[in-house]
């Protein structure tokens, strides 16, 4: 198995070395960040597979769950979050992100290698999706081949799924069809809809244009446009 790189994100250096000491002593690369700046420059410059998050990253600076959000906006990267927290309320906020796990300090060294290795295995094999999309329309089932869906738009209950000479209208929600596509092909970049990047003709900071349709982009989904370019 190649060698694994993780990122802690830790402000606290002494926390930071023991997670990266026993990371090591398994085999793995580690890379180090204490905020949000030098995470995100470390996310653009290397091939992360794994960032540990803290959630609290020290005054004036922005949480670990901020990080999350954004490492959700613009890379298929898995995380995990590593904290003293105890707090429910900042935990149910956390698992709102979809981390691979949630651990509290103190923390045994097998629990931490255990969830590390889980998350990597489960990223790759969810990342590594099949060629084809298995859809039940009325009381059958067809496949659709993933590379030819030009964009998902939500409709009520209901998912129109569109390709070039043909559009599938299934009842499904955004969330549950995003799960199933290739994360590194296709974003939600508004509340109704996810795109395939690899159709995307145009766009500007306000929308995307697939084929003769005009999609908008809200912030709440795209903060930064170079997500497009990935």
């Amino acid at each position: 198995m190649n060698t694994k790189n993780i990122l802690i994100v830790e402000d606290d250096f002494l926390n930071r070395r023991i997670t990266k000491k026993i990371l090591i002593e398994n085999g793995f690369e580690v890379s180090e960040a204490k905020n949000i700046k030098e995470t995100m420059e470390i996310l653009k410059s290397k091939n992360i597979n794994l960032v540990i998050l803290d959630i609290n990253l020290g005054k004036n600076e922005q949480s670990g769950i901020e990080i999350a959000k954004e490492i959700n906006n613009k890379y298929a990267i898995p995380f995990i979050f590593l904290t003293a927290y105890d707090n429910t309320d900042i935990a149910a906020e956390a698992i709102d992100t979809m981390p691979y796990t949630y651990l509290t300090k103190p923390f045994k060294n097998i629990d931490l290698i255990t969830s590390v290795e889980l998350a990597i295995r489960q990223s790759f094999n969810t990342q590594n999706k099949p060629q084809t999309l298995q859809v039940k329309i009325d009381e059958y089932y067809t496949e659709i081949a993933v590379a030819d869906i030009h964009y998902i738009e939500s409709d009520g209950n209901y998912l129109i799924i569109w390709a070039p000479e043909k559009s599938y209208k299934i009842r499904s929600t955004i969330k549950q069809i995003l799960s199933l596509l290739p994360a590194k092909d296709f974003i939600q970049v508004h509340r109704a809809f996810i795109i395939n990047k690899q159709k995307v003709e145009r766009f500007s900071t306000k929308n995307v244009v697939i084929g003769n349709q005009i999609i908008p982009i809200t912030n709440k989904y795209v903060h930064d446009i170079d997500l497009l370019m990935k």
